[in-house]
C-alpha cells in the first residue's frame, strides 16, 4: 500500500514501530545530531513513569523526556482537559479573549512572586526568553544582555546567543550585544573559594566588575537560571540570588529569572528563585516558563511581566507576537496541570522527593562509587558529576563532548530498564514530580549498577 492509499483508507500507520523507524530516518531532520550517525529509539506508548519502546521494552523515565513531563505521561486529568477543550474551542487568533488562556493566566499569576500579575504567552522557553530580553531592552532603552558560561536559554537565534555553554559557538558571531560572566559554582569555583559564602561574595564581586567594565548605562538585563538545568543544576549559594537582585537596581538593570526548566515544581518549590530568598523573597523583572506549566503535554511557554515593564506598554505597542501564543489546547493543559499541583500537593511531593529519597540515595551512590565526585540539587533536580580522578577532578567526558565511559553508562541503563539523561560529564537525575519512592529508588539502583558494571570494566 502507498503512503497516499494508506492516508485515504484511514489506516493508522503510525501504531507501526517499524515504519515509524523507516520513515523517521527517511524525512525527519533531527535537533543537535549530526544525521547519519542517528539510530532514534522508537516510543510507542507512555504511562505515569514508564515509556515503552519499539520492540515492547519498558523503561523507566528518569528524564521526563527533556525535563518537562513534571506529572509523568497521560496523566488523565491533563489528557480530559485537552479533549474537552478541543470539543469546544480548538484555535483562536491571539487577538481574542478565551476562557482556558485567562484562566491559565490567573493560575500563573497566583504563584509568580512579587507584582509579576501579567503573562504573555509563548510557544516555549526559546521564545519566552527572547521576548523577555525584547521587553527589557524596550523598558530601559539599552542594549546589552549579561549571562553565566554555564547556562542554556535556547537554540533560537538570539537565546542560543545568551546561552553560555558550548552550544552557543557554532552560531555566535559576537553580534547580538550578550555578555557572558562566570556563577557560582564551588565545585569548579572559577574564584579559587572553598566554602558557599566564598564563592557567593567572589561570584558576586566578579559580576559587579564585569557590570562597572561594560558599562552599567548599556546594560538593559541580567538573565540567569534561577537554577541552571541542562548546563549543570548548580544551586546558587545563600544570598547570591539576592545578591544580584541588588546589583541590578543599584544600576537599574532588569533581571530575568528563565524558570523554563527548573519552574512548577521541579525544584520542589513553585519557582527555584524562592530558593534565593533570606531576608524576604527575590522578585525579578522579568520570569520566563515553558515546560512544566502544562507538563510539555501542548507546546506553550511564557513570560511573566513586572507591573513597571507592564506600564511601559500601557500606551506604547508592544512590537512582538506569535500566532499561537496562549493556544487554548496548551493552556487547558496548563490549567489542569496547576489546578492538579495544587490539589496534590505535588510542589511538597518533589521537595520531600528529593529531601527524603533522591538527595540521600544519591550520597549512597557518591559513596560507593570513585567515578562520582559530586551530587548536587534539590527536589526532583539532580546531577551527578562523574570524574575520571576524584583528586583532580578531571571530567570523565570533556567539556562540550561525550566519551566511551559515559555512553556505557548510559547504554547500561537502558538494558536494566532505565531511560537515563547525560550532558557531557553529568548525568542528571530529573523523573518526574509524581513518581513513587519505590520507583525512584528503582531508578537509582539501576544507576548504581550501570556505574558499577563500567567502572570495574575500566579499572
Amino acid at each position: 500500500m502507498s503512503d497516499t492509499t494508506a492516508a485515504r483508507s484511514g489506516v493508522r500507520t503510525f501504531d507501526d514501530p517499524a515504519r515509524a523507524y523507516e520513515l523517521d530516518r527517511r524525512h525527519v531532520f533531527h535537533s543537535w545530531s549530526a544525521q547519519a550517525a542517528l539510530d532514534p529509539m522508537v516510543v510507542t506508548k507512555a504511562e505515569g513513569s514508564h515509556v515503552w519502546d519499539g520492540e515492547g521494552n519498558r523503561l523507566l523515565d528518569f528524564t521526563s523526556q527533556l525535563v518537562f513531563t513534571n506529572l509523568g505521561h497521560q496523566h488523565p486529568r491533563i489528557v480530559a482537559a485537552i479533549q474537552e477543550q478541543a470539543a469546544t474551542l480548538c484555535t483562536v487568533a491571539p487577538g481574542h479573549a478565551n476562557g482556558a488562556r485567562s484562566e491559565a493566566a490567573r493560575l500563573i499569576a497566583s504563584h509568580t512572586p512579587g507584582d509579576l500579575d501579567r503573562v504573555f504567552f509563548t510557544n516555549g522557553g526559546a521564545d519566552a526568553n527572547e521576548h523577555a530580553i525584547r521587553m527589557a531592552r524596550l523598558h530601559t532603552g539599552r542594549h546589552k544582555v549579561l549571562s553565566t558560561y554555564r547556562s542554556y536559554h535556547g537554540g533560537t537565534h538570539l537565546a542560543v546567543n545568551v546561552t553560555g555553554d558550548p552550544r552557543r559557538w557554532a552560531s555566535d558571531h559576537g553580534s547580538t550585544g550578550t555578555v557572558h560572566f562566570f556563577g557560582p559554582f564551588l565545585y569548579r569555583s572559577a574564584f579559587a573559594a572553598r566554602t558557599e559564602d566564598e564563592e557567593c561574595q567572589r561570584a558576586l564581586a566578579h559580576l559587579e566588575q564585569v557590570i562597572a567594565l561594560e558599562g552599567p548605562a548599556t546594560i538593559a538585563a541580567v538573565m540567569l537560571e534561577s537554577i541552571p538545568g541542562t548546563a549543570g543544576i548548580m544551586v546558587p549559594p545563600p544570598g547570591y540570588l539576592a545578591g544580584v537582585r541588588e546589583l541590578c537596581d543599584r544600576s537599574g538593570i532588569m533581571l530575568i529569572a528563565d524558570e523554563v526548566m527548573s519552574g512548577f515544581g521541579r525544584a520542589g518549590k513553585w519557582f527555584a528563585i524562592e530558593h534565593g530568598a533570606t531576608d524576604g523573597e527575590v522578585v525579578p523583572d522579568l520570569l520566563t516558563f515553558a515546560k512544566g506549566v502544562n507538563s510539555g503535554y501542548v507546546p506553550l511557554g511564557g513570560v511573566a511581566i513586572s507591573g513597571a515593564i507592564q506600564r511601559t506598554f500601557d500606551d506604547r505597542v508592544y512590537p512582538g507576537g506569535l500566532t499561537y501564543s496562549g493556544h487554548p489546547l496548551a493552556c487547558a493543559a496548563a490549567v489542569a496541570t496547576i489546578e492538579t499541583m495544587e490539589a496534590d500537593a505535588v510542589v511538597e511531593l518533589a521537595a520531600r522527593l528529593g529531601d527524603e529519597v533522591l538527595g540521600p540515595g544519591l550520597a549512597e551512590l557518591a559513596a560507593r562509587h570513585e567515578w562520582i565526585g559530586e551530587v548536587r540539587g534539590t527536589g526532583a533536580f539532580w546531577a551527578v558529576e562523574m570524574v575520571a580522578d576524584r583528586a583532580t577532578r578531571e571530567p570523565l567526558a570533556p567539556y562540550g563532548a561525550s566519551s566511551p565511559e559515559m555512553n556505557a553508562i548510559l547504554a547500561a541503563c537502558r538494558r536494566r530498564g532505565m531511560l537515563p539523561f547525560a550532558n557531557f560529564n553529568r548525568i542528571h537525575v530529573v523523573p518526574p514530580l509524581t513518581i513513587t519512592p519505590d520507583e525512584a529508588r528503582e531508578g537509582l539502583a539501576i544507576l548504581d549498577a550501570a556505574i558499577g558494571e563500567v567502572s570495574g570494566k575500566q579499572r
